[in-house]
């Protein structure tokens, strides 16, 4: 009976280092190593063979979506079998992840047996159609919503301006004619939340778009939103940036209400 080398990738060390427990227990895998971001779960990948790997979305240093797309930019052969085990609970982010070649998505909260069996059926049953296991979407909190077209901007969560961002969407969410206030109020109304002055919070937003821009990931908000927004070079304003995420969650909300 063949034993596999496996690579759990998230930044939740409880979590990794009780499914490596139960996988090393169950004899059917001979070596299970962690990592606990991105960029780790790389140089790792690059020194050793692995049969399978699983992968969280929201990590620091380099998130989900950098790790699959670098796994096919490696001269891996074969590259191991990519199940990715997130509590993003995202139709987008599902399709996305199979695009970059994942086997499955698990949402979390999931247990060690469970991702041992799905293990174990990427590396010897069928493939599964469509390339991801059966997902039934659940409801999202709006921070999970904001939280996942985020990720798939590339907006990272350790800067100021991510959060600043989230606020800014909240406001205009729950109060659309603010997105016209942008200055007098919008600003203001984060400032005061986080402590901190207008100008800091307007240069701080605009430093976050940047990022996502500059790290490329105008692909995936095409496909998060649906149709082309914006090219490489045609970064969105802080305002049209806020009124765009907050519209689509706005229509997300109509749409159920109207279903």
């Amino acid at each position: 009976m063949a034993k596999y080398k496996a690579l759990l990738i998230d930044d939740n060390t409880q979590f990794t280092e009780s499914v490596k427990g139960y996988l090393l227990s169950q004899d059917r895998f001979s070596e299970v190593d962690t990592a606990q971001d991105g960029r780790e779960a790389l140089k790792k990948l690059r020194e050793k063979t692995y049969d399978v790997m699983t992968l969280d979305l929201i990590m620091p240093n380099a998130d989900g979506l950098a790790v699959l797309e670098q796994l096919s930019l490696l001269p891996l052969d074969p590259a191991p079998a990519v199940v990715v085990i997130s509590a993003l609970k995202n139709e987008a982010m599902v399709r996305r992840c199979c695009g970059l070649g994942a086997r499955y998505y698990m949402v979390k909260p999931v247990d060690p047996d469970t991702i041992s069996k799905r293990l174990l059926e990427t590396l010897e049953g069928e493939p599964v159609k469509g390339g991801v296991m059966p997902y039934a979407p659940t409801h999202r909190s709006f921070e999970e919503k904001v939280t996942a077209i985020f990720l798939v901007a590339g907006i990272p969560a350790h800067i100021k301006g991510y959060h600043y961002l989230r606020e800014g969407i909240r406001l205009v969410y729950n109060d659309p004619d603010l997105i016209n206030r942008i200055t007098k109020e919008l600003y203001p109304g984060i400032a005061k939340r986080f402590d901190t002055s207008p100008s800091k919070v307007e240069r701080a937003i605009r430093h976050a778009i940047e990022v996502a821009w500059t790290r490329g990931k105008i692909e995936n908000l095409n496909a998060l939103f649906g149709y082309n927004i914006y090219g490489k070079n045609d970064k969105p304003t802080n305002g049209e940036f806020i009124a765009l995420v907050a519209d689509k969650l706005l229509m997300e909300e109509q749409g159920k209400k109207a279903g």
